[in-house]
């Protein structure tokens, strides 16, 4: 029985074609593989242009953002943004790397498409070293692992954030006013413990994961993109009002919270793992590279100004998600609501990648007649692991830093530096070019190691001296 026929069309897996490897491509490693090196159509049913921005963008932009004005917080009015400049940077340079790879391995070996850890296993193929050519296939595990780790990590998250902001709005909901001028604390009406809602929401998102096509999906994600972005617009006519004098605020905050910075900003940039997912699904692949660089221009521009807007207007003050620093009237209240839609249907998105990599295998081990049945099942107990795994740690501000620190770090910043190096180092390479992968890989392996650490030291600090940030309503 062919595995191919088991699979819907969101799972062909193009990397599994066999074709004798060719040469490697005449555009060499400045840029993206040149047209005439690289020969992908893509689907006639594919994504557009728009689609896949769309799809970037819903990537990209979730709960990360609005923890960002907390994560300056932890590394200076002044340090935090230039470090947020500096990782986005590094990060969409890591995208491009990451592209810039599959397509010569595509090209090379005259395939459709080379996802995330084929790409790594081949540049371990690639190698010099006769023991990382052996055990070149624990590449794409380890890829497969983190990428795993990392998506339903971030579905963790989404579930978290929900709750928080479901209770928040459900317990201020006597109290909420129509005078969105006061901003004060309000009676807050006794209600359900958070991870009960996290129990509430889990059959709604289980529906939302049997959605399985891109192109369906896409038309939720405009839907939440404007959301989000209406949302977005009565944040920032919200937090540029009455800043106070930031005189008082730390250019710098101590190195010890910087981990935990670390941690929150590589969480919101790591959208990595939905790069080459995207670029296969379009129609006209080799719009990719721009689309790419203008998406992750437009995320950093919204990262940058909402985290310093959002801590020059709270300060010290600034919850876990922006979200919850907002005034209890039905306008603000609206915009949580609006914005916790938007998570919802992001969730899927970031979904997809742990179900392509996860599902395939399983479904096509059973006969046709029961693969449609084994595929709603695996949907369904994924999403009850990240149900549960958020319920065990219900802390916003610690599950983004420690998510963003163990997994995310590998993906965005350690492994693709490390396979250009792998792909090209045969094929010779300028030294400064491998100095700066090297120094690139070395300062996610750091914030990996220290930012883990941090993390797990907050998570098990004693009950009586953590301040939960999600529990507090300005």
């Amino acid at each position: 029985m062919s595995t191919r026929r088991l699979r819907s069309e969101d799972y062909n897996d193009y990397s599994s074609t066999d074709v004798t490897p060719e040469g490697s491509p005449p555009g060499g490693i400045n840029g993206f593989a040149h047209p005439e090196s690289y020969q992908r159509f893509g689907e006639t049913n594919g994504t557009t242009w728009y689609q896949t921005l769309i799809h970037l963008l819903k990537g990209n932009v979730g709960t990360g953002l609005l923890g960002l004005p907390l994560a300056v917080k932890n590394a200076g009015i002044l340090l935090g943004p230039l470090s947020l400049l500096v990782m986005g940077v590094v990060a969409v340079h890591c995208m491009g790397i990451l592209v810039k790879c599959a397509h010569h391995f595509c090209y090379r070996f005259q395939k459709q498409f080379v996802d995330y850890g084929g790409a790594m296993m081949y540049g371990l193929e690639s190698t010099p070293s006769a023991w990382l050519r052996t055990h070149a296939i624990w590449g794409r595990r380890l890829v497969g692992l983190f990428l795993i780790i990392t998506q339903l990590g971030f579905c963790c998250v989404y579930f978290v954030f929900l709750a928080d902001n479901l209770k928040q709005v459900i317990s201020a909901a006597n109290g909420t006013t129509n005078d969105c001028s006061l901003n004060r604390t309000v009676a807050m009406t006794p209600t359900m413990d958070s991870r009960l809602y996290m129990l509430s929401l889990l059959p709604f998102v289980v529906l939302l994961t049997f959605i399985q096509n891109l192109k369906v999906l896409s038309i939720f994600s405009m839907l939440a993109n404007v959301a989000m972005l209406g949302s977005l617009i009565v944040i920032y006519q919200y937090i540029v009002r009455d800043i106070p004098d930031p005189s008082g605020l730390p250019l710098a905050a101590a190195w010890k919270t910087y981990p935990l910075f670390f941690g929150t900003a590589i969480f919101a940039f790591e959208g990595i793992g939905v790069v080459l997912p995207l670029e296969n699904k379009m129609k006209n692949p080799r719009q990719f590279p721009v689309i790419l660089y203008v998406g992750m221009t437009i995320v950093t521009i919204l990262y940058i100004s909402l985290s310093v807007l959002g801590y020059l207007r709270f300060g010290a003050d600034i919850q876990a998600s922006i979200t919850l620093n907002l005034p209890n009237c039905w306008l603000y209240q609206a915009v949580k609501l609006l914005f916790s839609f938007g998570i919802f249907i992001t969730y899927a998105v970031q979904f997809y990648v742990p179900a392509e990599i996860i599902i395939p295998p399983l479904v096509a081990r059973v006969s046709e007649r029961w693969g449609w049945l084994v595929n709603l099942l695996l949907r369904v107990a994924l999403v009850g692991v990240t149900c549960v795994l958020a319920i065990l740690i219900p802390r916003l501000d610690i599950v983004i830093s420690l998510v963003g620190s163990v997994s995310s770090s590998a993906l965005a910043l350690i492994f693709p530096p490390l396979l250009e190096i792998a792909t090209y180092y045969s094929e010779g390479m300028h030294p400064l070019v491998i100095a700066k992968d090297v120094a690139i890989s070395l300062f996610g392996f750091v914030g990996f190691v220290v930012g883990t650490y941090e993390a797990l030291v907050e998570l098990a600090a004693p009950a009586a001296t953590v301040v939960n940030a999600t529990s507090a309503v300005v």
